[in-house]
């Protein structure tokens, strides 16, 4: 593999994990958005990740073709679990009983997915830095 596929692999990481922060992001905002134009409270929004490549047969193939495999952001989903039920008579939403929908986000859970993929970001920019030093030290060899 030489050093221009490492960093396209790392690339399909990059814009992936920029995607998952934007989208932690969007849960954090919406923590306490009881109303949305869907009807109902805001819904966690989850990243699912697939790589961007084939089956190994076909992936063998492709390495010797020089082709490279990253990382994709195949979808974004909302959460199916079940609303917070509240109890706030004074919320303008509550129900006649005082009860609140709320949506279904535990902050801290958030904060330690935005810590992963912050610290993946990191890695992957690291990754690059490594191969743009190496391609310059291997010019400085050829000096």
């Amino acid at each position: 593999m030489d050093l221009f596929n490492t960093i396209k692999i790392s690339s399909t990481a990059l814009k992936a994990q920029q995607i998952r922060l934007n989208t932690v992001s969007s849960n954090l905002a919406n923590a306490e958005t009881t109303q949305t134009p869907e009807g109902g409270p805001y819904k966690r929004k989850t990243v699912v990740f697939q790589s961007d490549g084939s089956p190994f047969s076909e992936n063998l193939d492709q390495e010797l073709r020089g082709s490279v495999q990253g990382v994709k952001v195949t979808s974004i989903m909302a959460d199916q679990a079940a609303p917070r039920i509240i109890y706030n008579p004074g919320h303008p939403d509550a129900n006649e009983e005082g009860y609140v929908s709320m949506p279904n986000i535990n902050v801290l859970e958030e904060m330690a997915d935005m810590v992963s993929a912050t610290r993946a970001y990191e890695a992957n920019i690291n990754t690059i830095q490594a191969s743009k030093r190496m391609a310059l030290k291997a010019l400085e060899i050829g000096k």
